[in-house]
């Protein structure tokens, strides 16, 4: 269940807000700034490859081109049996930020992204249907948890894709991992 935890950061371990409400959600995130929604199920196989995705959400990939000005958009995919899941999860797991709006929805599974506004790390767990745009600038990281099961549709404004500035902040190491807050949300 899509969930959103807070946490401040003199109390990382211990978030002091947690809503599974997607309304409540919702407003929280675009109070810090940050798109979030939920778009209906779109039938598709198993084994759909990018351009069965795409083709399937093509009206609101569109939509979100046509609004925020994205010139791409592709799908990531990553399932546990992969043998550089290790290494990917890895990648994601220091704070950082980018130069445009990272944007994720998940055709299916689900990632953990953190969101470090001020004094403050908010923890949202996304899940198949979740759409998420993390506004250019904002430091955050994302777990995938140690078995990683997801499908993304992503979309950038740079044609180069996924670009991050590494912020050398400690704090991703001080809050729960995925594998404590997904374990809580089920």
């Amino acid at each position: 269940m899509t969930t959103l935890s807070i946490f401040d950061q003199q109390d990382p371990e211990t978030p002091h807000t947690v809503t599974r409400d997607p309304a409540e959600i919702r407003q929280r995130l675009s109070e810090q700034g940050v798109r979030f929604e939920q778009w209906p199920t779109q039938a598709l196989p198993q084994d759909a490859d990018q351009q069965q995705i795409l083709s399937a959400y093509a009206d609101e990939v569109s939509r979100l081109k046509a609004e925020c000005g994205f010139q791409t958009a592709d799908v990531v995919s990553l399932s546990a049996d992969h043998p550089d899941r290790a290494a990917f999860r890895q990648k994601f797991l220091d704070e950082h930020t980018h130069s445009e709006d990272e944007v994720r929805f998940f055709v299916r599974g689900e990632g953990l992204f953190y969101l470090h506004f001020d004094d403050q790390v908010y923890a949202v767990l996304c899940q198949q249907n979740d759409l998420i745009s993390v506004p250019d600038g904002t430091r955050h990281w994302f777990d995938m948890g140690p078995e990683p099961e997801f499908t993304c549709i992503r979309l950038f404004s740079n044609p180069d894709g996924w670009v991050a500035q590494f912020t050398g902040s400690g704090i991703a190491t001080e809050l729960p991992r995925y594998e404590q807050l997904a374990g809580a949300a089920s």
